[in-house]
């Protein structure tokens, strides 16, 4: 099956194709296609390139650097992209805490953050799981006390991905411990995270990579306008960062990606003789991951048509849920198709092992978060069954 665009779309389609197959810097492009880990400097260096060029947020309100584009724009910008191998702008700048602030931040904290968001100037983390609150995030301890004009912050956060790159984090914190719902005593706060107070702890992952963090907060002074939006509605706020982290979470234009490149190493890989490819399991396994994919496509063009009011629709859980669970798909057919040559995992340069294969167990390793970040898939059921099923 494939979707038919009209002839103004497939001009945009083939506009954002050459943009970024010309503009971003080749050594960036191949370091994602190796599926290799990207530098700080790489990530800057590719969303000042978009942003320059009007393409780092254009989901944004138009006067925050929004192009005003249709949904349909926006999938195709997202999907090029990804197919392009250019680094998507930082999701914590530019799906999370931007449209946060653009929604609910005061005029103040739109024109301090915002551009500087946008262009990476400042570097986000996301500060919302904690040790014993991760799926149940309402649980979470971390508290804010009121000191006059500051918040006096106190607890920990975990699994904060990237921290060690980060400049501010925005924060849930409890605010009020009496609240008769956990839910209604949760505010968010933005602040340094070279602030008095804050350290950092880097955790070592299952592919051996330190991508995420623990972070400590003893006594932060925190000054009362980094307060977002009001307090303790800070619920509200994580529920629509959230929802728009789920829809960037599908990536259907990575998946799409993997799999061409899992075509090309079943064809290099031969089973008596012949390229793997030819086996009929193999073909079969293949197409029956493109056809889901096919399936997920058509349901985020669903749910970006149905957004009201920048708010994601319900069914951004169903992007969510099939999303990862394609991506763990795919990465785990790369790992088949390597077979014994996946156990090169860490393998140096001098390896007569194709990198592909070296790289395939590491990132099978890692994509096994893709099911826990933005809400657990057993969370998205559960959404699913109340607000899309009526269960």
């Amino acid at each position: 099956m494939r979707l038919q665009l009209s002839p103004e779309l497939s001009a945009f389609r083939e506009e954002m194709r050459t943009f970024f197959t010309t503009e971003v810097p080749q050594d960036i492009r191949d370091t994602v296609a190796a599926r290799r880990h990207l530098s700080r400097d790489d990530y800057v260096r590719s969303q000042r390139i978009l942003n320059a060029a009007g393409l780092a947020v254009p989901h944004w309100p138009v006067e925050w650097g929004g192009r005003d584009w249709t949904p349909l724009q926006r999938h195709i910008w997202r999907e090029e992209m990804q197919l392009a191998c250019v680094p998507e702008p930082l999701a914590f700048n530019t799906s999370m805490i931007g449209p946060v602030l653009a929604a609910f931040g005061s005029q103040e904290q739109k024109e301090r953050f915002l551009p500087a968001t946008a262009n990476i100037d400042i570097w986000w983390c996301q500060g919302f799981s904690e040790p014993d609150a991760g799926s149940d995030l309402a649980s979470l301890r971390t508290t804010a006390v009121r000191d006059g004009d500051d918040w006096v912050v106190n607890g920990q956060k975990t699994w904060t991905t990237l921290g060690q790159y980060a400049d501010w984090i925005f924060c849930l914190v409890r605010t009020d411990p009496l609240a008769e719902k956990k839910q209604r005593g949760i505010s968010m706060l933005v602040f340094p995270m070279d602030s008095p107070g804050v350290t950092l702890r880097p955790i070592e992952l299952i592919d051996g990579s330190r991508e995420v963090n623990e972070v400590f907060f003893e006594d932060v002074r925190v000054p009362s306008e980094f307060l977002v939006g009001e307090e303790n509605r800070g619920w509200d706020y994580a529920k629509f960062l959230l929802g728009n982290e789920r829809v960037g979470i599908a990536r259907i234009g990575f998946t799409k990606r993997l799999l061409a490149q899992a075509k090309g190493y079943a064809q290099e890989v031969t089973v008596a003789g012949r390229p793997l490819a030819e086996d009929p399991r193999m073909a079969a396994r293949i197409a029956e991951v493109e056809n889901e994919l096919v399936a997920l496509e058509l349901t985020a063009l669903r749910v970006v048509a149905h957004s009201a009011d920048g708010r994601p629709h319900p069914a951004s859980s169903v992007l969510k849920l099939r999303g990862s669970e394609l991506q763990q798909a795919a990465t785990e057919l790369v790992v088949d198709i390597a077979g014994p040559l996946s156990v090169t995992s860490f393998a140096d340069g001098g390896s007569e092992v194709p990198e592909w294969a070296r790289v395939a167990t590491p990132e099978y390793l890692n994509y096994r978060k893709v099911s826990i970040y933005g809400g657990s898939n057993e969370v998205q059921r559960t959404i699913i069954a109340g607000t899309i099923l009526g269960l």
